[in-house]
């Protein structure tokens, strides 16, 4: 007897995608039986999900909650919202696991940091969770350790930053020195590195050379963060990683054709490199920086030109880019236009809820891509690359029954108001070819039909293990 049977006739699975029953028994898939094996008897509830798309619960695998917004003028500083608001909207939106950051600082222990998190999370998150370690400034000798010692308790992804992305924003970057060491514990230790790769030396000059010229307004905010920058910092920390062969590297929120063509690059050589994009850059470019309230549009790095978008777009397709995260950045309106100059633009984006549905519409019914395609960048990559498949990713017996549903026949408008998460949407406007009728998180009917049913203590820690395949070689 299962407790849920889930019937459809596009159903994504590791096995292929068609006519298949998911069979859930408690907080996992029992079978995927074919149709007709199972009578409805046999289950306490059957859903049918025919001519329906039944994909694995989407991962954003990049998001920020509780994130720290610096004071603009005699403002007060402020955090962004927290896990309860950013994963109410991700079940409505089809994603069931996200990860944040446990952000270490100095005088802290590793071990601090994650312990801060979790007071930030535990029995407040509707959506199953981990963390990436985000590393900072200057790394003292003795956190070597304690980075292998993380990574053996389940957080094998560590953030690094080659820039400190603003001037306000000093003490963020790791130099290279201390990065090989980083590396080499990685290396042993089964880690991989989290990049957000920019160089920091073109990034600081052209803060200065806008300031020179009178030219601080944030709509010239991609002459600063460059493809240029993107090009350069890529290819030194790639080729820093194929010194230390065996240290796999995901570059986070890729923008630029130069950053595509630089990991294809290294995963024509053999080494395991993933490349993240934003739905983000997938949609808007600079020219968006120009419109009303265009900081809305923004995050670090800058959005770039069309050209980066076809390179983006066509590296999904050849495999250099992996996965379309959001970078997700929750506040209200007043707060993200608060800035208006090049240094004191707030990044990031509310995109947790209509990231699902976007990218089925851009990707799926705009260009084509298969279903199994449109699954792998919005879930299953994810969890394949960051450790949690099959667990996580995969409609498969023995996997956690997180499934999402979406129906065509629901084409919507997206706009603010309709959404779960603040008051305003870079997407406002858009025409939504689909949208997720059914959330299940871990065989738990979440969401159905717009009704929401989770409750905040429902939320469970990821800890993640990266695969051999995935550190020696680009599997994916």
């Amino acid at each position: 007897m299962f407790d849920l049977i889930i019937r459809g006739d596009q159903v994504v699975t590791p096995q292929g995608t068609g006519a298949w029953d998911i069979c859930i028994e408690g907080e996992t898939i029992a079978a995927i039986a074919r149709p007709g094996q199972f009578a409805d008897d046999q289950a306490g509830r059957v859903i049918d999900a025919t001519g329906k798309i039944v994909i694995p619960g989407g991962i954003d695998p990049h998001i920020h909650s509780l994130w720290h917004i610096p004071a603009i003028g005699d403002g007060e500083p402020g955090l962004t919202d927290g896990p309860d608001v950013v994963s109410r909207a991700a079940i409505h939106g089809g994603t069931t696991s996200l990860l944040d950051f446990a952000t270490w600082s100095q005088g802290q222990t590793i071990e601090e940091s994650v312990n801060i998190r979790k007071q930030d999370w535990t029995g407040k998150c509707y959506a199953d969770y981990g963390y990436h370690i985000m590393l900072q400034g200057a790394i003292p000798f003795d956190l070597y350790p304690q980075i292998a010692e993380v990574i053996q308790e389940g957080h094998p992804s560590i953030k690094i930053f080659t820039t400190d992305i603003t001037p306000s924003r000093k003490g963020r970057k790791i130099t290279h020195g201390h990065i090989w060491e980083i590396f080499k514990v990685l290396k042993k230790e089964g880690g991989i590195a989290a990049i957000h790769a920019e160089d920091d030396e073109i990034v600081m000059h052209m803060y200065d050379v806008l300031e020179r010229e009178g030219r601080t307004g944030f709509e010239n905010m991609a002459e600063i963060h460059n493809t240029m920058s993107e090009d350069l910092s890529f290819r030194r920390i790639i080729r820093l990683a194929e010194h230390v062969e065996g240290t796999p590297l995901y570059m986070m929120h890729v923008s630029a054709a130069t950053g595509v063509a630089a990991i294809a690059a290294s995963r024509a050589k053999g080494f395991p490199i993933y490349g993240e994009t934003l739905h983000q850059y997938l949609m808007f470019t600079h020219e968006h920086y120009k419109l009303p309230n265009g900081q809305i549009y923004h995050t670090y790095p800058s959005l770039k030109e069309t050209s980066d978008q076809d390179a983006l777009w066509e590296g999904q397709l050849q495999g250099s880019i992996s996965t379309v995260a959001t970078d997700e950045i929750c506040c209200n309106l007043s707060t993200k236009v608060q800035g208006d100059r090049v240094d004191n633009v707030t990044g990031g984006n509310a995109g947790a809820e209509p990231r699902v549905s976007v990218m089925y519409t851009e990707m799926v019914q705009k260009r084509g891509y298969s279903l199994a395609k449109f699954a792998d960048l919005v879930s299953t990559n994810a969890a394949k690359i960051m450790g949690m498949y099959p667990r996580k990713g995969a409609l498969a017996a023995g996997s956690d029954a997180d499934v999402t549903v979406l129906d065509p026949k629901q084409s919507r408008t997206v706009t603010a108001a309709r959404l779960h998460e603040t008051d305003y949407t870079p997407w406002e406007g858009y025409e939504a070819g689909a949208w997720p009728t059914l959330t299940v998180l871990r065989g738990k009917v979440m969401m159905e039909d717009g009704e929401f049913f989770g409750d905040v203590k429902d939320g469970k820690l990821l800890k993640r293990k990266i695969a051999e395949e995935v550190r020696q070689r680009p599997v994916l």
